[in-house]
């Protein structure tokens, strides 16, 4: 009898220790889900890493969102005078290069067609919609694990996203190859949720001279040969080697044209960047794509983007969107030879 007793305390004990204990994944998302409904905006700042290649990229990263529909997020490069801004506004999508005076403007659905590292709402949708997410509290900490929402999903298909136990605020996001190694890395700092922003805070010309402020516009002079940058050969798909490497001068200095052969095949077109006498602005079909170092722009057949003053084109009959955004991303992860 007296056994019978303590057994029924001892489970009751247990009980309400499980009760008063941790709140359960159905509870964390749910909150997630209650607080980016309630939230009118936030500015947020993050360091991105790149691990791809021998020395691992960073990048400064500065997020602002105001509901519904307006983004600005500007990607600075530690390292290098090289910055760019994507803005959405009720005009459409634009992605400036104020280092060249350049505004490309897009008829998107960004950034709502794809997951994005750096988007708070993105990540808790990542969250919400897959129901195959793993959970786990850690001290001050709530981690998930899910699949990628990416345009290049199966290059990189896991993520492991953590927020703050105290106010649910992004902490960091580790994007991940197949093998669960985290390629891309985003720490996040600053959250401030429900900020005022200035009326002119997402007008295209107002960001491009503000950010010629702290980028200034390159020079023409700046027209010293560029190296020559070739995609890591480990990670171009299977079967495709260089075949041919052509040298063509122009008024600018030189085009480097690359092909590729094999299994499959596509031309990489390198050559120096032209700054804009004055600002200009261009209607692009085709969407914007980040890949981590820049942003480009990525079509059914090609996918373009400038970095470090150069303009590059990768353009194949072959490749997939996928392949295209994985062979760009190789590019830079290593100097000319």
């Amino acid at each position: 009898m007296r056994r019978s007793f303590l057994l029924a305390i001892t489970l009751l004990l247990i009980g309400l220790l499980a009760a008063c204990g941790g709140k359960s994944q159905e509870d964390i998302t749910s909150a997630l889900d209650k607080k980016v409904e309630e939230l009118r905006g936030y500015k947020v700042d993050a360091k991105m890493t790149i691990q791809t290649g021998n020395e691992p990229q960073v990048y400064e990263v500065e997020v602002w969102h105001k509901k519904p529909t307006y983004y600005r997020v500007m990607l600075k490069n530690a390292n290098k005078d090289q910055s760019q801004i994507i803005l959405r506004n009720d005009e459409g999508v634009f992605v400036l290069t104020p280092a060249l005076n350049k505004s490309f403007r897009f008829q998107s659905e960004w950034p709502q067609n794809s997951s994005q590292a750096y988007l708070y709402e993105s990540l808790v949708q990542d969250v919400l919609h897959d129901s195959d997410a793993t959970f786990q509290a850690v001290e001050n900490r709530y981690v998930f694990e899910t699949k990628t929402n990416y345009q290049n999903s199966r290059m990189l298909p896991y993520q492991e996203i953590t927020f703050h136990k105290k106010d649910l605020s992004p902490m960091s996001v580790k994007v991940m190859d197949v093998d669960k190694n985290p390629l891309v890395t985003v720490e996040f700092s600053n959250f401030e949720a429900n900020p005022k922003f200035d009326e002119n805070a997402f007008d295209m010309e107002k960001n491009m001279s503000n950010a010629q402020v702290d980028i200034p516009t390159l020079a023409q002079s700046d027209e010293k040969p560029f190296a020559v940058m070739y995609p890591l050969e480990e990670m171009l798909p299977e079967g495709v080697t260089l075949t041919e490497e052509k040298e063509v001068k122009t008024e600018n200095g030189k085009r480097v044209v690359l092909t590729y052969g094999g299994e499959k095949s596509f031309t990489l077109i390198q050559e120096r960047a032209e700054v804009a006498p004055v600002t200009s602005s261009e209607s692009v079909s085709g969407e914007p794509v980040d890949l981590g170092f820049t942003v480009g722009v990525l079509t059914d057949n090609s996918i373009s983007w400038t970095y470090d003053g150069v303009d590059y084109m990768l353009a194949s009959n072959d490749l997939t969107q996928e392949e295209m955004i994985s062979v760009a991303r190789a590019v830079q992860v290593q100097a000319g030879k």
